[in-house]
């Protein structure tokens, strides 16, 4: 067992750190892993994966969204959506940083993606950030921590998984969702402030914008309709049961045209162009997904993972040792399976041990897909790394650097739901009232 995590940890990261191509880069070491240590053969299982990754339904308002983030991207709209921020966020310690954060949140309630929203938010944010002077560590870091929330803050298809394959309420477990969500949105916004005041670092905060007057802030905040008009379409279609979040996304990328149009940056180049980058960025999400699929399978035929789960439930530990436990054997986990993967494999082998100690499943449900958060940003096989690489072509560890703040408030995030289960509980329990 130990012999095959070094061997399988040692590959990727001399693959990625040789510049192969990152997708290349998932099968090379599912290949090692099926070849080496184990009989299976690698071809069935290759083109199986292969095919499964790329033919869900779910897969295709990825596309919709990325290409929407690209329309909202020509068409002026980013620049709209800070000229409407700046003045409200100017005197606040990290300005428009925050933008980022706010806009991830919002994005994730509409699609309930991760790679989803931190494709498009950056779209939108990472150019401006950069033309006003902000550092660069703090605009990817925010962008790839923040937009882990699509996972989080319903709809999201993790939860969804988790209900379905445990039996529990995904109505309730959405509800859940949304306490734990706003605190993770709290903790990066206050680590801005912090960063922002402390001795030395305000060289990375951006140019301060004039002052302006009340009555101005609020007519530039009309800027912000558009944004939030499409915002509303979106989750209006959703929650009003016309549309599946699929063909929601497809109501994003109309509304976005008509809104680009009737602010009269969108025509034929425009459409050509967006259409094309979107269509680069999907496929280079698609191809890694399907790395990860072939990857997490390899994994599967190992046994590797099902080993580490048997030798945590033969430890006896108590209900917090357990979940101190669990949490380090995920992140583990997470460098290499994907969330859905990571999801079915504890809830087949550790639910029973979690219903022994008497941990509530809604919560643990929460529980997990946080972690499963936290391995977005977990370097080598963070999925959210991988989409602001092919954003802005850094290396992927150096924007793993930028996000080990965040990633330490989100297992500070842990600690608190334990110590106060009520921030995801209440919701919930007050939906049977």
């Amino acid at each position: 067992m130990l012999t095959l995590s070094l061997a399988t940890l040692f590959t990727l990261a001399l693959l990625l750190g040789g510049g192969v191509w990152i997708a290349f880069a998932l099968l090379g070491t599912g290949w090692l892993a099926l070849t080496g240590f184990s009989s299976f053969e690698v071809g069935p299982i290759l083109a199986s994966d292969f095919w499964g990754a790329s033919y869900g339904w779910d897969l295709t308002a990825l596309p919709m969204f990325v290409w929407m983030g690209e329309i909202l991207f020509r068409s002026g709209l980013a620049d709209n959506m800070f000229r409407a921020l700046s003045p409200w966020l100017n005197r606040l310690p990290g300005r428009l940083l925050h933008a980022n954060i706010i806009g991830s949140g919002l994005f994730a309630a509409v699609c309930g993606s991760s790679a989803a929203t931190c494709a498009t938010v950056g779209k939108m944010t990472l150019p401006e950030l950069e033309r006003r002077g902000y550092s660069d560590t703090l605009a990817v870091g925010t962008l790839a921590s923040a937009s882990t929330l699509g996972l989080l803050i319903p709809p999201s298809i993790m939860m969804i998984v988790y209900g379905v394959v445990t039996e529990q309420s995904i109505s309730r477990l959405f509800m859940a969702g949304i306490g734990p969500g706003l605190l993770l949105l709290a903790l990066f916004m206050l680590y801005l402030v912090v960063w922002s005041l402390s001795a030395g670092r305000r060289g990375g905060a951006g140019h301060a914008e004039p002052a302006m007057p009340l009555g101005e802030k609020l007519r530039n905040s009309w800027r912000l309709l558009p944004l939030l008009a499409l915002i509303g379409g979106i989750l209006g279609s959703i929650y009003g049961g016309v549309a599946s979040p699929t063909e929601a996304a497809a109501v994003g990328v109309v509304l976005s045209m008509l809104i680009a149009r009737l602010n009269g940056h969108f025509d034929r180049r425009i459409f050509l162009d967006s259409m094309f980058a979107g269509l680069r960025t999907s496929c280079m999400i698609a191809f890694i997904i399907a790395g990860a699929s072939f990857l997490s399978s390899a994994m599967s035929f190992t046994q590797l993972p099902t080993q580490l789960a048997t030798a945590i439930a033969d430890m006896g530990l108590s209900p917090n040792l357990l979940l101190v436990v669990l949490t380090l054997f995920l992140l583990v986990l997470g460098c290499f399976l994907d969330g859905i993967s990571l999801i079915l494999l504890v809830t087949a082998i550790i639910m029973p041990l979690i219903n022994a100690a008497g941990i509530d499943p809604i919560w643990f449900g929460i529980y997990l897909v946080i972690v499963v958060e936290i391995s977005q940003i977990t370097p080598p096989v963070g999925f959210n790394l991988f989409v602001i690489q092919g954003l802005t072509g850094k290396n992927i560890f150096t924007i793993a650097k930028a996000t080990l703040p965040f990633f330490l408030l989100m297992l500070l995030a842990i600690l608190l739901l334990r110590l106060f289960p009520e921030i995801v509980l209440y919701l919930p329990q007050a939906m049977n009232r």
